[in-house]
């Protein structure tokens, strides 16, 4: 693993690598915003020089560009890159300036690349038509098993073309598609993504944060949910699900045996999705590892059933609730939960503290992805406390 502010620099470091009789693929690590050391962003002709240099090489296998000023001009030399390596498995190219046309160019060159399994566009504003290109890309490649397209501004039109394109294709593990652009309140993209997984048997990991979604879309994906049997990890956060929504959910939960992570944070599901949830939990449902129900305006009573089903439900061992309505009862339950060793002090974003004989809690920077959005500047980003889904869904290397 490299981590350098110029591109020169880092070819140097590779090469030094290389000469050393290192044999063990390396992650190049050229992100553009390190908070404690000044960088110089790498630019398109920072990254055809780069470009130029790895072709020589076979030992990096992974390369990570985020938050520098690559545009279009920067995603064709990329492009032809990936049209002509055969070892790169990584590629992050999160938050540059990469339009509709870069897009294009990346997708097109995914048609005939053979090793690529993780790709991250996030932050790209590609757009409808950019997204459009990576779903013809899926009818094509077999080799991509994870792509990030959150925040890129896709419409409706290209979310079915995806999802239209993952009822065939076998190889993606992981998609995320958080934050289109919908003008619609009549949820068209949730019901496509729903008939997908009714048919789709590869998926393991699917994010539909922001989606504007309702207690209808929500109904369509458990009815197609109970047909599925390789999801594992189900994000539904930002959306604006209400306890009527979490009762489809509770009532699959009974059934499904196959969801590892649920992560529900910034809806409205109060206390009544919160009984419901815990019904399931402590009654039924023994395959649910991760729950995240933060920012759900639940109130102690909500909050203590969802307690009291880790007393019953031994394999549920991460839960995050920060952000609800705490009163002494949560606090006291939770406490009681740490201390007798049922949850884990990395397993919940609370930490109890006590003032005057009194129980409270204060928030803990854990949860299932702390780091999607940056890195720290020295450590593992693989933590699994800040990272939870690393150590439950994790489905290949890089994913």
């Amino acid at each position: 693993m490299c981590m350098c502010a110029k591109p020169g620099l880092v070819a140097m470091h590779c090469l030094q690598s290389i000469k050393k009789g290192r044999t063990k693929g390396i992650t190049l690590k050229i992100a553009g915003n390190n908070r404690l050391v000044p960088v110089q962003r790498v630019t398109d002709d920072d990254l055809q020089v780069l470009a130029s240099v790895l072709r020589s090489t076979v030992f990096v296998t992974g390369l990570d560009l985020r938050y520098n000023v690559l545009t279009d001009a920067g995603a064709k030399n990329m492009a032809t890159f990936l049209q002509e390596n055969s070892t790169l498995r990584y590629l992050n190219l999160m938050f540059n300036d990469i339009g509709t046309s870069g897009a294009e160019l990346i997708a097109r060159a995914l048609h005939r690349n053979e090793t690529l399994v993780y790709l991250r566009m996030t932050g790209n504003k590609i757009g409808n038509k950019g997204g459009m290109f990576f779903a013809s890309m899926l009818q094509i490649n077999s080799t991509l098993e994870k792509l990030d397209l959150g925040d890129t501004d896709m419409g409706t039109q290209c979310l079915i073309a995806i999802a239209t394109a993952l009822t065939q294709n076998k190889s993606v593990k992981a998609i995320n598609l958080n934050r289109p652009l919908l003008y619609s309140q009549e949820e068209e993209t949730t019901v496509r993504v729903a008939m997908m997984l009714k048919n789709n048997s590869s998926l393991v990991e699917l994010h539909l944060g922001k989606h504007e979604m309702k207690n209808f879309g929500v109904e369509r994906l458990c009815e197609a949910l109970y047909e599925n049997s390789s999801l594992r990890y189900l994000d539904l956060s930002c959306n604006k699900i209400t306890c009527d929504g979490v009762k489809f959910l509770g009532e699959l939960l009974k059934r499904n045996q196959t969801l590892e992570i649920l992560d529900l944070s910034a809806n409205r599901i109060e206390d009544d999705g919160a009984f419901y949830l815990s019904e399931a939990l402590t009654l039924y449902n023994r395959t649910l590892q991760v729950l995240s129900v933060v920012s759900n305006n639940i109130s102690g009573k909500g909050l203590v059933a969802l307690s009291d089903a880790m007393k019953t439900n031994m394999e549920l061992s991460y839960i995050y609730i920060w952000g609800n309505k705490f009163d002494e009862a949560t606090c006291m339950a939770f406490s009681e939960l740490i201390q007798m060793g049922r949850l884990k002090p990395n397993c919940t974003d609370v930490e109890p503290y006590e003032v005057d004989g009194h129980v409270h809690l204060a928030e803990l920077s854990h949860g299932l992805q702390k780091h999607y959005y940056w890195t720290p500047s020295c450590g593992e980003v693989t933590n699994k406390d800040a990272n939870a889904r690393l150590a439950i869904a994790a489905v290949s290397e890089y994913l």
